[in-house]
């Protein structure tokens, strides 16, 4: 059996929208050419999808949690994250420091070299970055995978790394110089997080790690993730439990969650058709996990008031049609 090239247009064309930022989707032509450059394959997203939907694949967290305005705050962060030298640093040329000497050796290179950077600066200097996996996933792999990510995502700028295994989930602290080599500021954008969140879940999976960065609007969450403050203070003590996380709404999450759910119900659609059981087990898949979603939860009972109150109108409507049908004649004859 084989799958219908219209079915494996369909993968890519709506599974482009799912696990893939705005700025890489590709317009869809009439016909959708399935190996265009940057334009992932079928197998691609048969694959993401069977990881997300079937084996619900652990998510990788990539988050900028603040950065330095000057090399005071720099030298407070590089304090923190190495436990004030008990903790090993890593730096972009593989470097490996430990002790309050190397971490003080440090800090002086990163004030002078390339552009001084003052004590205090009306600018960010640096940007504080964590990468993240779930508690089980192994703490050398998580920073095997951090050192790949920064190698190719950070490869022109100065940076530093420390791995933290000591919470509940294993995680890399990454603190890197907002001015790169040749002068140019880094920014990040979201665009540029989402590729971000895709480089560290490709170098996990390289590792024999399965780990997805499927967008939070294609796995239908609804919750604000807990600010990074909230976070740390709840596992170190300082508070008594964790935040409640507040539920998503207004006109942008509605957009960005009707359209993930869209693409999954036209890709689910695609597979029900296929002469391929794999595919129709896939459909089913796809089904259950949509309706257990936290989105689909808060819609569907939305959907459900709204089809009855249209189904209201259309009662009333036929009835009242039936009353001018049988409401008899009046002679206006005098």
């Amino acid at each position: 059996m084989t799958t219908s090239p219209s079915i494996d247009g369909v993968l890519v064309e709506w599974g482009a929208r799912l696990f893939y930022p705005a700025s890489r989707i590709v317009k869809p032509e009439t016909t959708p050419r399935l190996n265009t450059p940057n334009r992932p394959s079928a197998a691609t997203i048969r694959h993401r999808i069977a990881a997300t939907v079937m084996r619900r694949a652990p998510q990788v967290m990539v988050k900028v949690t603040g950065g330095g305005r000057g090399m005071g705050a720099i030298a407070a962060h590089f304090r923190y994250i190495c436990k004030n030298g008990q903790l090993r640093m890593e730096d972009d040329r593989g470097v490996v420091r430990e002790g309050k000497e190397a971490m003080h050796d440090l800090v002086d290179q990163w004030r002078v070299s390339g552009s001084l950077i003052p004590e205090t600066s009306h600018r960010r200097e640096a940007f504080n970055i964590m990468l993240s996996m779930p508690r089980g996933t192994d703490a050398q792999t998580v920073l095997k995978a951090a050192r790949g990510f920064a190698k190719r995502e950070l490869r022109d700028h100065h940076y530093v790394m420390v791995l933290h295994e000591h919470q509940a989930n294993p995680h890399v602290h990454l603190s890197v110089k907002a001015e790169s080599i040749d002068g140019k500021r880094l920014n990040p954008r979201k665009t540029d997080l989402h590729r971000w969140r895709e480089t560290f879940a490709e170098k996990l999976r390289e590792l024999g790690v399965e780990a997805e960065a499927t967008r939070q609007a294609s796995r239908g969450a609804n919750r604000r993730d807990e600010r990074i403050w909230q976070l740390k203070a709840w596992q170190d003590g300082r508070l008594s439990r964790r935040a409640e996380q507040q539920v998503k709404s207004g006109a942008s999450y509605e957009r960005s969650h009707g359209g993930a759910f869209q693409a999954w119900g036209r890709i689910k659609n695609a597979l029900q058709e296929s002469d391929v059981p794999e595919d129709r087990e896939l459909a089913k898949h796809i089904l259950r996990f949509i309706s257990e979603s936290a989105y689909f939860k808060e819609v569907w009972p939305r959907v459900q008031r709204e089809a009855a109150r249209q189904d209201k109108q259309r009662t009333t409507s036929v009835q009242s049609r039936e009353v001018v049908k049988t409401r008899p004649s009046v002679d206006m004859e005098r």
